[in-house]
Parts: C-alpha cells; sequence; structure tokens
C-alpha cells in the first residue's frame, strides 16, 4: 500500500513540471532523441531558408544592375570582359557562356554566323549555363521538400511511443490517477508538436522559395532569348 502511494505521490510532482525543459527530460530514451533530431532538423530549415532568402534577393540585385549595364548601350565585348568572362551571379554567367560561344565561333576562319549551327551552339550554352546555375540554386531545397511531409509522422512516432510508455508505467504502478497518465501523455504530446512547428515552416518555405527560384528561371531564360536575338541582329549586320 505505501508503495502505491510513493508512486502516486511521484506522479503528482512530476505532474507539477510541465514546463518544455521539464517534459523533455522526464520523456523516455527514444521520445528525447526523437525530440532531439526534429529540433536539429527545425535549426537546419531555418538555416536554408535565411540563406536562400539573402541568396534571391542578392542575385535579383545583381541582376537588375546588370541589366541596366547591358541595356544600356554600351559594348557587348566591354560588358564580356568585364563581367561574362569571370561571372559573379547567375545572370552575368548566362550572357557570359552565350557571348563566349559567339565570339569564339566569329574567331574562326570562313565561319559563317547566320547558319544555324552558331546559333544552336550559343542557345545550347544559355540552356546549360541555366541549368547548372539552377541546380546550385536549388541545393539543400530537397530536404524542405522532405521535412515538410516527413517531421508530422516522426513527432507522431515519438507521441505513440510516449503513450505506450506511460500505458507501461501505469500498469506498473496499477493507479489510473490523473497526475499519474498526464506527465507521461504530455511529453508524448510534446514530441507531436515539435513535429508540426518544423514541419509547417519547412513546406511554406519551400513553396514560396520555390515559387522565387521558378520566376528567377523565367527571369534568366528571357534574357537568354533576348541575347540570343541581338546576336542575330548582329551577325545579320556583319554579313
Amino acid at each position: 500500500m505505501d508503495h502505491a502511494v510513493d508512486a502516486a505521490n511521484l506522479g503528482v510532482a512530476a505532474a507539477g513540471d510541465l514546463s518544455l525543459w521539464g517534459l523533455f527530460m522526464q520523456a523516455s530514451l527514444v521520445v528525447k532523441l526523437v525530440m532531439i533530431g526534429l529540433i536539429v532538423c527545425s535549426v537546419w530549415v531555418w538555416a536554408i531558408v535565411f540563406d536562400k532568402i539573402v541568396t534571391l534577393r542578392r542575385i535579383n540585385q545583381q541582376a537588375t544592375t546588370f541589366e541596366d549595364k547591358f541595356w544600356s548601350g554600351g559594348s557587348l565585348d566591354d560588358l564580356y570582359e568585364a563581367e561574362g568572362a569571370k561571372p559573379a551571379h547567375p545572370l552575368a554567367a548566362v550572357f557570359g557562356a552565350a557571348m563566349g560561344e559567339w565570339r569564339r565561333s566569329a574567331r574562326i576562319p570562313g565561319v559563317d554566323l547566320l547558319r544555324g549551327g552558331v546559333q544552336e551552339r550559343v542557345d545550347r550554352a544559355m540552356s546549360i549555363t541555366i541549368t547548372r546555375e539552377m541546380e546550385r540554386l536549388e541545393r539543400w531545397m530537397i530536404f524542405l521538400a522532405t521535412i515538410g511531409p516527413v517531421a508530422p509522422f516522426i513527432g507522431l512516432f515519438g507521441t505513440v511511443w510516449g503513450i505506450m510508455h506511460s500505458f507501461s508505467s501505469i500498469a506498473a504502478m496499477h493507479n489510473t490517477n490523473l497526475s499519474v497518465v498526464a506527465p507521461g501523455i504530455s511529453e508524448a504530446l510534446f514530441a507531436t508538436a515539435i513535429g508540426l512547428v518544423t514541419a509547417i515552416p519547412a513546406v511554406i518555405a519551400y513553396n514560396v522559395i520555390s515559387n522565387s527560384l521558378s520566376h528567377f528561371q523565367d527571369r534568366m531564360e528571357g534574357f537568354g532569348t533576348e541575347f540570343a536575338a541581338i546576336l542575330s541582329r548582329q551577325s545579320e549586320e556583319r554579313a
């Protein structure tokens, strides 16, 4: 009888510490590992989000500055030497790839720049560069896409495990008092809460960042189309 009373008293004492830290410390080892894993994933999600936001803002500003120089009417050769030869941002890389291919073709004796082969090589150079730059910009996006749907289930696993552990404790103590059940249930539900806190920002960030990346890809492709038309007109003027 004394053992049952002591167990109930312990349950009451534990129930008093329902702070976040208390819930973590009272959780079983498996639930703790789940919580730690989800917290690490959450920190990594926010690190990726911050990096992508800063990167997208920077490359859009650089692209705007570059387009201003491009459409200012200056020499394309001078612009290539200044920014295209050693590009520091994606749009300059697209320009550099196309301009470099066109200049190499122009230096070959007897090559007709109006031929479709030259234009195809220029288009292919820009297409490959756009693909490469987008792959670099989309790095770690698969992590956001994975954590979004998976994190709630990881948290749910921790919840199920915690509830099973609580029921085992109840059976061992032969006491169904709420003060005994509440701490274990709270610890278990805390794992699901962490899973949701990790998943929701990941899903929102993935959708927003993916949309921004898609817009930037369209911007590069539009610039490539316009630049290809300019090179075609210059070829006709030289002919």
